[in-house]
């Protein structure tokens, strides 16, 4: 089968020294072993060549399939084989001589951080049958570039198990890189952005008494205008648009190209001028300026939701900035439509928005992700797309420091984003070191467990699967089965036809996408200044990927637990209660919580309805986080 045909490698000692390049088979066959000794072990370090060029010293080399017949996955194995190193949560494939119990499989089956100090067990099992493999996942998120061993009980080892390695990819260098050449000025004048033009170019400031808003979006063959709506009046005392200049680490085609891990990182490609939109408090500027939040917008939205994300936080002397992710507020036509007695007046918005698939329309996140199945990089997916938005606010974060064109304090912002905003907003705490703290509402992770758990986004894996090629549909009531388990659930031992093929081709998306997904980044946030607000049956970004990214970073005393099961919008998708007014018992104690802890700086997390229980502050039962706890009217 084509799921196991090259994700397992045998492990008698002919076969490890043929797969390193190291010789030929022995000449006396080895004894037949008995029926539930191990044969084949993935991921293993013999599928991999030497790369003094990187980081672990690694380099993936696994064998491509038949391309002709297999493009999609040829496409995968050649962008596998440019990492240097395993995925940080792999799929573990361990092959049997014969049948076995899957559950008796891997009891006490520890992957072990070579030279000690960390080990965890196996979780997530599925069991083929057809050919006695055992899948599974470590149950905590592994380091990147380490070295990891499986250690086995001691019924296996007796049978002359070899020890048997793998090293994990340097998950988090490239963004790290990219990061650090904004620090050093590398990436400034490679992209041809002299010093003076680093900071905020502005193109309009309004009073905020009395302006009416509306947003005209460039869909391609048209333009769309919509009211804004605003609830950010409170002290605010003045709008202001404008734009900054970021270096550009992406392509035409949406990626970011791999380079050696070892290297300065990836390469700057040019410029992009990225929109900024900022309120500005009202009354007497403190001394050194205001302070500043930056605002990280969702997915599908823009930065017009700083209007509704910051109701609070002018009152308590905060100013606050947005911009929009890559690929966001449609194309380049579009602009904000502000009103005042009467009059209005057309201020650019430097939308991020392109005509990716050429069909003459520009959706709400096109020019986000690279094109779809079965293009070459359709793997990549959003990975660099997120990586050079963070690097975006990164360099927001710098542009406050720039040429003072508005009363703001450039020193330390803090940050915090809602949904998308959050998942990009991990991996900026997990990256950057100038931003004082960090509030991140109903982030999750990876990117692809968001996208195959969520209602709201599981027919884009429904699109992937059919587009590949082969197609990978199999079936069911959104074109596709995949019979995986979630952490701590029962092992799958009859996956549906087809499941294990969709299994490997998610586990090979994680895996490309990795380094740039906020789990990943989970680990390096700041703990002490980081706020994480989650929500109960959360469908867009659903618990169990929160719980893994929480998880992975040691969150658990830093998450408030929103109960929108005790809420009378228990059967509403509460994904966007720290947006949406409507959630009456979320909205305002969500917003005095966040507003006051990046008031603070991180220092103060406060519990915004007290007794009534509805924030749980912190967390009570991080196990609800494991399950989906989705409602339905």
């Amino acid at each position: 089968m084509r799921t196991l045909t090259r994700p397992t490698v045998l492990i008698t000692t002919a076969a490890l020294a043929l797969a390193a390049g190291a010789g030929a088979a022995a000449a006396t066959p080895p004894p037949r072993p008995a029926a539930d000794s191990l044969v084949s072990i993935f991921p293993n370090d013999a599928l991999t060549v030497r790369d003094p060029s990187q980081a672990t010293g690694l380099r993936v080399n696994l064998p491509l399939p038949p391309c002709q017949k297999q493009v999609s996955e040829c496409n995968s194995v050649t962008l596998l084989d440019q990492l240097d190193g395993f995925d940080i949560d792999p799929r573990i494939a361990l092959r049997f001589a014969g049948p076995v119990d899957p559950s008796s499989a891997v009891a006490g089956v520890r992957v072990v951080q070579q030279g000690g100090g960390f080990s965890t067990g196996l979780d997530r099992v599925v069991y083929d049958a057809a050919t006695s493999t055992v899948y599974a996942h470590p149950v905590d998120q592994l380091r990147p570039g380490t070295t990891y061993r499986l250690d086995f009980p001691a019924p296996q080892v007796a049978r002359g198990i070899p020890r048997t390695t793998f090293t994990t990819m340097s998950a988090t260098s490239g963004l790290q890189a990219m990061v650090a050449q904004l620090d050093d000025g590398s990436a400034y004048r490679a992209a041809g952005i002299p010093a003076k033009d680093r900071g905020l170019q502005i193109d309009a400031t309004f009073p905020a008494a009395g302006t009416a808003l509306a947003y005209t979006a460039d869909l391609g063959t048209s333009l769309s205008t919509s009211p804004v709506p605003n609830l950010s009046s409170l002290a605010a005392g003045r709008y202001v648009f404008g734009s900054y200049l970021s270096p550009s680490w992406l392509t035409p085609a949406g990626d970011i190209p791999q380079t050696p891990t070892r290297s300065r990182g990836p390469v700057v490609t040019g410029q992009v001028r990225v929109p900024f939109v900022a309120i500005i408090p009202a009354g007497p500027v403190p001394r050194g300026g205001w302070p500043v939040a930056i605002f990280g917008h969702g997915f599908t939205r823009s930065d017009a939701d700083v209007f509704l994300a910051a109701p609070l936080n002018a009152s308590r002397g905060l100013a606050t900035i947005a911009t929009d992710v890559v690929g966001h507020g449609y194309g380049p036509r579009s602009a904000w439509q502000v009103t005042r007695g009467g009059r209005t007046v057309s201020v650019p918005a430097h939308a991020r928005g392109i005509d990716r698939n050429g069909d003459g329309t520009i959706d709400s996140t096109e020019g986000s992700s690279t094109a779809v199945q079965p293009a070459p990089l359709a793997q990549v997916g959003s990975r660099d797309g997120l990586r050079q938005t963070v690097a975006d606010d990164a360099a927001l974060a710098r542009a406050l420091g720039g040429p003072r064109v508005l009363p703001l304090d450039g020193n330390q912002p803090t940050y915090y984003g809602q949904s998308f905003g959050g998942i990009y907003g991990t991996m900026f705490a997990g990256t950057d070191r100038s931003v004082s703290a960090f509030g991140l509402n109903v982030p999750g992770g990876p990117i692809s467990e968001i996208a195959r758990l969520s209602p709201s986004f599981r027919l884009l894996i429904t699109q992937a699967l059919g587009l590949s090629v082969p197609s990978l549909l199999n079936g069911g009531v959104d074109g596709f089965t995949e019979s995986l388990p979630l952490a701590g659930q029962a092992p799958v031992t009859t996956p549906v036809p087809g499941a294990l093929a969709i299994q490997q081709f998610l586990a090979e998306n994680t895996w490309i996408e990795r380094a740039g997904s906020p789990e990943t980044f989970a680990p390096l946030v700041p703990h002490g200044r980081t706020l994480i607000q989650s929500a109960f049956g959360d469908q867009t970004v659903p618990n169990p990927t929160a719980g893994t990214l929480i998880r992975a970073g040691g969150l658990q005393d830093r998450t408030t637990f929103y109960r929108n099961d005790k809420t009378p919008n228990s059967m509403t998708n509460p994904h966007g209660f720290l947006l949406d007014p409507t959630f009456t018992l979320g909205y305002g104690p969500g917003q005095n919580q966040m507003s006051t802890f990046l008031a603070s700086k991180g220092r103060i997390v406060i519990d915004p309805d007290g007794a009534a229980g509805v924030f749980e502050v912190p967390i009570a039962d991080p196990n609800l986080l494991r399950t989906l706890n989705f409602t339905s009217p």
